[in-house]
């Protein structure tokens, strides 16, 4: 059997400049994919703090009125790249779907940017608390260099260089825009009630009361969510800690675990085409035109 800490040895003989996707891959399948998945989440949850981000998605109707195809796609979009690499077919389709998706609204180089951080440095700081060790500097290093790469291919400017550069940008553009907006609001409460429903419909109130416990102040206060009593935000923090030390009296990983094999993923039980994910906007509803991909690229995911 292999040893608990022999794949975090292994990423530590890689460069993470030029291995980079490699580390990402043995991290994000393998090492860590319950708290990827986590983290991810709530790296795109604290995108609908900045008003502009957040009002956009709102106006959109994609995470209000069609919230699992959103979360869905998004996962699946973000999931192709990982698994296929940026030179694959299946990549280069996923990133050009995202990138007709963004060119279909007014979006600013800041907040794409700061999306993109959200995608560094969410994750490191779940894992430091929640996951089974800490995320290595290996680890964040790549983790820098893979998304530095994803902002590349999808032409947003200034993007910063090592993990601190990004950490750094997240935190000054979180201190400077984070605000309320009611059309935020209605999107943070769809999506914490998408998360409630995919669990039996009992455990509902409980559920969000445990997502809302997992909210920094910052959050709190752009969404004007009242702050969750000491001891439940104790409890749920604790039992999330304890899963941690529970994975890592388990033997590791030995096949990996792609976001497309999530339980989470419901909106597509009979497989997918990656060229078909997203959003598709028309005319004079809630956006633009965004022309369809050559489904020569199509790949079908089972």
């Amino acid at each position: 059997m292999q040893e608990r800490y022999a794949r975090l040895r292994q990423i530590r003989r890689l460069d993470p400049e030029k291995d980079f996707l490699a580390i990402y891959r043995l991290s994000a399948v393998y090492e860590f994919p319950w708290d990827f998945a986590r983290a991810l989440e709530l790296a795109l949850y604290r995108t609908y703090a900045v008003p502009s981000i957040g009002r956009l998605l709102s106006r959109t109707a994609e995470l209000t009125d069609r919230t699992q195809k959103r979360y869905d796609d998004t996962a699946l979009l973000l999931d192709a790249i990982v698994e296929h690499g940026f030179d694959s077919d299946t990549g280069r389709t996923a990133v050009r779907r995202i990138n007709h998706m963004h060119r279909s609204y007014d979006i600013s180089n800041d907040d794409m940017r700061y999306v993109l951080c959200t995608f560094v440095v969410t994750p490191k700081r779940w894992i430091d608390v929640y996951g089974w060790r800490k995320f290595s500097r290996h680890e964040a290093e790549a983790s820098a260099v893979y998304y530095r790469t994803l902002g590349q291919h999808l032409a947003i400017k200034g993007i910063p260089g090592h993990y601190e550069e990004f950490a750094e940008c997240l935190d000054a553009y979180e201190e400077a825009h984070f605000g309320w907006d009611a059309g935020a609001r209605a999107v943070s409460d769809a999506t914490i009630d998408l998360m409630a429903s995919w669990y039996p419909r009992p455990f509902a109130p409980v559920l969000r009361a445990a997502t809302v416990a997992l909210l920094d102040p910052a959050l709190l206060k752009a969404f004007r969510y009242e702050e969750p009593h000491p001891l439940s935000k104790a409890l749920v923090r604790r039992a999330v800690w304890l899963r941690g030390r529970a994975v890592r009296l388990l033997p590791p990983r030995t096949a990996p675990h792609y976001a497309r094999q999530n339980r989470e993923i419901r909106g597509y039980p009979r497989g997918y085409r990656v060229e078909e994910l997203g959003t598709r906007p028309v005319p004079g509803v809630r956006g633009c035109p965004v022309r369809q991909v050559d489904a020569s690229t199509a790949r079908r995911q089972d």
